[in-house]
């Protein structure tokens, strides 16, 4: 066996155990789509994961490798460990780390090209090129979505209630919320020294973190329209604009406002069809997500919320230079 051949076909069984890891990842994001349009795009990057890790291990035995039998075990156990301690991050860290695991894949099928073309591999080479055009399709999908949510979102993934309540530890809202870091912050420097036996104490904490978030909400959701209604109010009729407006943003960032407060005049009385033609005009961030909130609250039509995060989608593709 050749130099050239042995780095060949340890990138392919590389590639197989990140592809095994890629699938797995996909298909646990389904049920986080905030859209089945969203659903409809994860299960078929998953069942094309799928297909390109067949394509792999085909290849991986023409050119004298023997398949890992252990591959697929270990690409599913890496997708299951990966999606129980990203439940400690916030979703926008997870699809970081999801980015990372598509460029690795990026790197390595564009060394694998290289490489087949040194040995003289027309048909590697050409997986290779497969690999590449898929992997960068892939970044360029998560790379929208996180710019999604960087322009406020809502984003195609929604968190699951862990990860709610780990983005609102990151972000340090809130004094409750600082103390709750804290608490979770020394609970898993004790896992890393004590191991296994503290495991359930950050999980207890995490816990403990969710219910006081949820206990909070429900005593705040009755008053919390009024109080940002009357706020508004009052900082109308003294002048200032900048608390008014504060306000308002407020209440549009939960949904709490009526039709006639939408970008989108006589909104309740538009069709499907209208509705989406509408939105298609829409030019800020802002705007779509105040539609997407009133919508989701009182109508719930999948195809208009649909409209809305595609819409969403070609804001964040043109913020990171990504053509449509």
């Amino acid at each position: 066996m050749t130099d050239d051949n042995a780095k060949i076909i340890n990138q392919l069984r590389a590639l197989a155990l990140l592809t095994q890891t890629e699938e797995q990842i996909a298909r646990t994001r389904i049920s986080q789509a905030r859209t089945d349009a969203v659903r409809r795009e994860l299960t078929q990057n998953a069942d094309n994961a799928a297909a390109r890790s067949l394509e792999i291990t085909e290849q991986l035995r023409a050119v004298g490798g023997v398949p890992d039998v252990v591959t697929p075990v270990v690409g599913r156990l890496s997708a299951a460990l990966k999606a129980t301690f990203e439940q400690a991050t916030s979703v926008e860290e997870a699809l970081l780390q999801d980015l990372q695991l598509e460029h690795q894949l990026l790197d390595r099928a564009t060394y694998l090209k290289v490489l087949a073309d040194t040995a003289g591999e027309t048909k590697v080479r050409q997986l290779a090129e497969k690999l590449v055009d898929a992997h960068k399709a892939t970044v360029e999908w998560l790379t929208v979505v996180l710019a999604e949510e960087a322009l406020g979102g809502p984003a195609a993934l929604v968190a699951t209630p862990v990860q709610k309540v780990a983005g609102a530890v990151a972000r340090g809202v809130n004094a409750p919320v600082r103390f709750w870091a804290n608490t979770v912050n020394n609970a898993v420097d004790t896992v890393k020294h004590a191991g296994e036996e503290t495991s359930d104490r950050f999980s207890a904490v995490t816990d403990r973190a969710a219910a006081l978030t949820d206990a909070v909400r429900e005593t705040l959701t009755a008053g919390r329209s009024a109080s940002l209604r009357r706020a508004e109010q009052v900082a109308n009729r003294e002048g200032d604009k900048d608390v008014a407006k504060a306000a308002r943003t407020a209440r549009e960032e939960l949904g709490d406002v009526s039709a006639d407060e939408l970008p989108i005049k006589n909104y309740d009385n538009l069709s499907v069809g209208d509705a989406v033609k509408a939105i298609k005009d829409l030019k800020t961030p802002h705007d779509i997500r105040v539609v997407i909130s009133y919508e989701e609250a009182h109508k719930n039509r999948a195809n208009v919320a649909s409209a809305a995060q595609t819409q969403l989608a070609a804001l964040a593709k043109e913020a990171v230079g990504v053509s449509s």
